[in-house]
């Protein structure tokens, strides 16, 4: 497939070579940290650098010897699907001193280390920017003490800093995701889905903490995966009088038949007094006011633990390949900087701008200034609190506005985790918009039937931890039943249409914006939400249940591995779904730390598969005991899965041997992820939002018509915005034989995974970070939070 031409520097340009990188991980460990670790060691190495482990964050720097320890590719084997940071972390008052910092440059020096990768949170990385600042001070002691020769003060002198956030809380201002926030998520939500069965059993009302003493994002992101019925944070406290609204809305949702209650609370909730709001005051007041039969949970540490989750796999690794680039191409008057995420790419930002706003915020709280405080936290944070608000607590019919707009939603193509998420977010915002919702079964095959019918705000409850689709979807085209469906929304006066769905949804869109020619029923605004866990759908970096296929992927290939330890070398080989689109393999090879993933998109041949074989040949005659490599299902109909079996199983024979498994619909089923969850909840609010406005633009003469290419639009991520896109604009950048985008911006990350697994190959940088600055408020269509 040919791809965009752009600049990229290859293994022998690269230069490390004379370099020396330290990597430590300080302050609360978070899940990712050992992938971030793998991903600099393992290109510093590639680069030519010399890296070193530093145990124990900040004490192992102070205390030397033995804590700077000399890195090998091997030592970082086996460690990516780990939990917390196998070097270790401490949070160290010695540094903190000038006494401290003077022996932490000393054991540096005697290494000859004067780069630094810190994973972290706002005070470790503040301390490596200290150590930065007085680093040639620090030398100049030394020599005055003896400790060091004169010319060190020359050889060694600038400390270059880079940082890596590592936060489970996501507290940390410039980035959209720290490392291990997601991998919490995956923690909260596992727990909450878990109690939702047992309170529905007894009819019980369930309050739960969860870790947030400075920062509610946890708390208000699981809130809005879970459906919720209160949240707790501390950016923004209740209003006065919050009790009673509270236990009103308790009332009013077991009145309408729901069997329990879910209460969110961050464990630094506040309330407009900055007085603390605890899980035991909340559960209480339920007593108290309703008698309600109420239980308390704290998740404490188990939000720590655990695998990472796929995301946070991707994210360090990607990171941790930008924090190496990054250092090689700083120079001494260079701020340290932070690798950050905004929407889906990379980003450098100088270090103390992201720290001082992250001050800033808490700043605000404390002088209760909570509005502030929210837009500080960035356009993601408060996106998140706004959706909330308007899918959790319905209006009364009184301040409902009357639009007398009826719209329809449906489901087209394959199942996949977090449709219902979107069909949930899509019903809710479009009653609070004033709009009567339509629900259609089974596709375009049940919209043709008339299998129409309202849906009600209760109806869609508890579906956002559902998989699958509740509504019923069929892979059927609207082409052969296009007089049908036009007489159905006559006869229900559908002036909106919202599709849910995958590559099917996409051409089916093309066919009722055609259809317009002949039906003028189709003269409506049309909007599709991008849902398949192929990730094939033209016009969108993500799609809605990727994710949760990912996550499938890796846990499979995790426990795949591990049924391999103990026992002599082996490889596996393991087939993904995706059609002809190779996102599954290839992210999900970044993410199990695959040997390698043979893709449609980029052709192989027997030349290809046979450097494989020796590339693992080599590596097995190290320590490395596994093999990991996979296959699309369709990538060539000739190397089928049990060709690439028997291959490497003969060409390997007296070295390794192999194994080979087909994932299958495992891969589509599941509860959803938390980053689907959220991810199809925001951009289905988003895509209401826009058939709103559309309705009122196009209705004249007491009726709507839309005909323009704009009003039949894909909402869409593209690298930092959600975009809505004419699907007409889009078929130039569709393969429909293949059923692909021309482009896809996933390709750039297949580099990574080569690189980490030590093959020599090029690395296109165009989309490198380059250093930004933090900007408070970014243009509004940019809140590319990419659903978290």
């Amino acid at each position: 497939m040919a791809q965009p031409q752009s600049k990229k520097i290859f293994f022998e340009n690269l230069s490390g070579a004379g370099k020396a990188i330290a990597v430590l991980t300080s302050g609360g460990d978070a899940q990712g940290m050992n992938a971030a670790v793998r991903a600099v060691v393992r290109m510093g190495l590639y680069v030519g650098a010399k890296v070193y482990f530093i145990h124990e964050g900040y004490q192992g720097m102070v205390d030397g010897g033995e804590n700077i320890e000399e890195a090998s590719w091997e030592s970082v084997s086996s460690m990516l699907q780990v939990g917390g940071t196998v070097i270790g972390s401490a949070r160290c008052k010695e540094f903190r001193s000038h006494e401290g910092r003077l022996k932490a440059a000393h054991n540096l020096v005697q290494q000859g280390i004067t780069n630094l990768c810190v994973i972290g949170g706002d005070g470790s990385l503040t301390g490596a920017n200290l150590f930065r600042e007085e680093w040639s001070g620090l030398l100049t002691e030394l020599v005055e003490q003896g400790l060091i020769e004169a010319d060190a003060v020359q050889k060694y002198s600038a400390l270059h800093i880079v940082g890596m956030v590592g936060s489970i809380d996501n507290d940390f201002c410039g980035t959209d995701m720290t490392i291990g926030t997601d991998s919490a998520l995956h923690r909260i939500i596992e727990v909450v889905d878990a109690i939702m069965t047992t309170a529905q059993s007894h009819q019980r009302t369930f309050v739960l903490e969860v870790m947030g003493r400075h920062c509610g994002y946890l708390a208000l992101v699981s809130a809005l995966a879970c459906g919720a019925d209160w949240v707790l944070i501390p950016e923004m406290p209740p209003e006065d009088g919050w009790e009673d609204k509270m236990c009103e809305k308790l009332s009013a949702n077991r009145a309408g038949m729901k069997r329990l209650n879910i209460i969110i609370v961050a464990e630094g909730a506040i309330d407009r007094s900055n007085r603390p709001i605890t899980t035991d005051n909340i559960k209480d007041l339920v007593v108290k006011c309703l008698g309600f039969d109420t239980r308390v949970t704290i998740l404490g540490h188990v939000q720590r633990g655990g695998t990472p989750s796929a995301f946070d796999r991707i994210l360090a690794s990607r990171m941790g390949v930008e924090a190496v680039l990054a250092l090689l191409e700083t120079t001494a008057n260079t701020p340290a900087c932070v690798v950050s995420l905004c929407g889906n790419q990379s980003v450098r930002l100088p270090l103390m701008e992201c720290v001082q706003m992250t001050q800033e915020v808490q700043r605000a709280m404390d002088g209760k200034r909570f509005e502030e405080a929210v837009k500080l936290r960035g356009r993601s944070f408060e996106n998140n609190l706004k959706t909330y608000k308007l899918l959790a607590h319905r209006k009364p019919e009184s301040e409902l506005p009357i639009s007398n707009f009826n719209v329809a939603v449906l489901n087209v193509g394959a199942p996949s985790a977090g449709m219902n998420a979107a069909v949930r977010s899509a019903v809710r915002v479009g009653i609070s918009e004033g709009h009567k919702m339509f629900a259609v079964s089974d596709g375009f095959e049940g919209f043709s039937k008339g299998q129409i019918k309202e849906i009600k705000w209760a109806d869609v409850g508890g579906w956002t931890g559902q998989g699958g689709s509740l509504l019923g979807t069929k892979r059927t085209l609207p082409a052969k039943h296009v007089d049908k469906i036009a007489e159905q929304m006559r006869e229900h006066n559908i002036n909106a249409l919202l599709i849910v769905g995958g590559f099917e949804a996409f051409e089916s869109l093309l066919q009722l914006y055609e259809a317009r020619a002949t039906h003028e029923d189709f003269c409506i605004p049309m909007c599709m939400l991008p849902a398949t866990i192929s990730n094939n759908v033209p016009g969108t970096d993500l799609s809605i249940g990727a994710d949760t296929a990912l996550n499938a992927i890796v846990e499979t290939c995790d426990r795949i591995k591990q049924s391999a330890s103990g026992t002599k070398r082996r490889v596996f080989i393991i087939e993904t779904m995706g059609g002809y689109c190779g996102y599954l393999a290839s992210v999900g090879g970044l993410a199990a730390g695959a040997d390698a993933a043979y893709i449609y998109e980029e052709p192989f041949d027997i030349r290809d598969l046979q450097a494989n074989v020796e590339h693992l040949t080599e590596k097995m005659k190290t320590s490395i005991q596994r093999g990991l490599v996979l296959r699309n299902e369709n990538c060539n109909e000739n190397y089928t899965t049990d060709f690439i079996y028997q291959l490497y199983s003969e060409e390997g024979r007296g070295v390794f041997d192999s194994r080979k498994n087909v994932l299958g619909h495992m891969q589509q089923g599941g509860a959803p992820s938390p980053f689907d969850r959220n991810f199809g909840t925001k951009i289905s609010a988003k895509a209401m939002q826009w058939v709103t406005k559309k309705l009122v633009e196009t209705f004249r003469q007491g009726r709507v018509f839309a005909n323009t290419e704009d009003t039949c639009c894909l909402l869409g991520m593209r690298r930092r915005a959600l975009v809505f896109q004419p699907v007409v604009q889009l078929k130039g950048e569709t393969d429909f034989v293949h059923r692909i985008p021309k482009e896809q911006w996933w390709l750039k990350l297949r580099p990574l995974m080569k690189i980490l697994a030590k093959y020599k190959t090029s690395y296109d940088v165009s989309d490198s970070g380059q250093l930004e600055h933090v900007v408070r408020n970014r243009p509004k269509e940019s809140d590319a939070s990419v659903a978290m």
